[in-house]
């Protein structure tokens, strides 16, 4: 019953097979090997963008804060939401890739809207050399919680961003849940809507460890390479990186894997709703916040489930409700969903 993180589960025997296979002879490495070539052209179709410039990197904190690294100025700032993982959980990863750019909250909730964000840049760049700059905008989709922006969302930002002359990043981490949610093409969901550059995910989707940047402008490239590069992240033995992200995209496992954590995610979803679970949001793609009192989370804990309180600890009322977090992956055996759901 483990629903901490999708970074918890698994590999699929498909990867693990394709790093077996390129774990034989010799091959040029820093991505010379044909594997990533064959990934290139695969991104390039998959997301209808002949041009685009694609790299690997290992984890999705290097992919997201090596790209803003590319888009923005150290005096500038980037404009995000409060929950974002570029904001909470990487540690001034953005700061110090970037050189000292800030990080402006947009809004509270897990998305932004076109309205918040037009007012939080016309309040940047009012003070002269004194204040930041106007920088790029960072989206998540997923969005930390568990909401999907739709095309139609995405656009509208894009078009706020692009009023003001600034790039926009998308945090991918979980780019396939948000695709399979929506039902749309990589390309609608990014560069058809105004999206300068992608973190790709990977490893939240079964991969061992493997991100894409995306940068449908190729005039980011050069510079991306080199901050790769100084920053550590170029890979001698890059084949072990291409070779899972060739098997992910083979086969549309990588769509699979989305839509199986999606579904799971929805039958959870609907046990928790029917046991009286109040929900935080309405659950997208493959996470949930749901409030359940402090006494059924011990009972759960109690009996061996897996998962993060959000807001408020185990210290209360026992009937007080409490915020969780739950989230499945693509493995999650339906039987722990039912054996979990019938605690409640």
């Amino acid at each position: 019953m483990h629903f901490a993180s999708d970074n918890s589960g698994p590999v699929p025997q498909q990867i693990l097979d394709a790093l077996a296979r390129a774990n034989t002879g010799y091959a040029m490495g820093y991505g010379a090997e044909a594997e990533m070539a064959e990934v290139t052209a695969r991104i390039r179709t998959l997301f209808e963008a002949p041009d685009a410039a694609v790299y690997l990197v290992a984890t999705g904190t290097a992919a997201n804060v090596l790209a803003l690294s590319a888009l923005a100025q150290p005096w500038q700032t980037i404009f995000c939401t409060r929950p974002a993982h570029i904001l909470q959980d990487e540690c001034n990863g953005p700061e110090f890739f970037t050189g000292g750019a800030k990080l402006t909250p947009v809004t509270e909730a897990g998305k932004m809207t076109p309205e918040a964000l037009r007012a939080a840049i016309d309040g940047e760049e009012t003070r002269g050399v004194h204040g930041p700059q106007r920088g790029p905008v960072s989206l998540s989709q997923v969005t930390e919680l568990g909401t999907v922006y739709s095309a139609g969302e995405l656009g509208a930002l894009c078009g706020v961003a692009r009023d003001h002359r600034l790039p926009v990043h998308m945090d991918g981490a979980r780019f396939a849940n948000a695709l399979v949610s929506l039902g749309c093409t990589p390309a609608e969901m990014t560069w058809k809507a105004g999206v300068d550059a992608v973190s790709f995910g990977g490893t939240k989707n079964g991969c061992l460890g493997v991100e894409a940047v995306i940068f449908f402008d190729p005039a980011h490239a050069q510079a991306f390479e080199y901050r790769r590069k100084r920053g550590a992240h170029l890979f001698s033995k890059h084949r072990y990186l291409s070779a899972q992200m060739l098997a992910y995209l083979t086969d549309d496992l990588w769509l699979e894997n989305a839509r199986a954590a999606n579904a799971k995610c929805a039958l959870l979803a609907d046990g928790l709703r029917a046991a009286g679970a109040d929900f935080a949001h309405q659950p997208q793609a493959n996470m949930i916040f749901a409030a359940l009192p402090r006494a059924t989370h011990r009972k759960l804990f109690a009996a061996g489930a897996v998962y993060h309180l959000w807001e408020g600890g185990m210290a209360g009322p026992e009937d007080e409700p409490v915020t969780a977090r739950f989230v499945c992956d693509w493995s999650l055996p339906e039987q722990e969903i039912s054996a979990f759901l019938a605690l409640l």
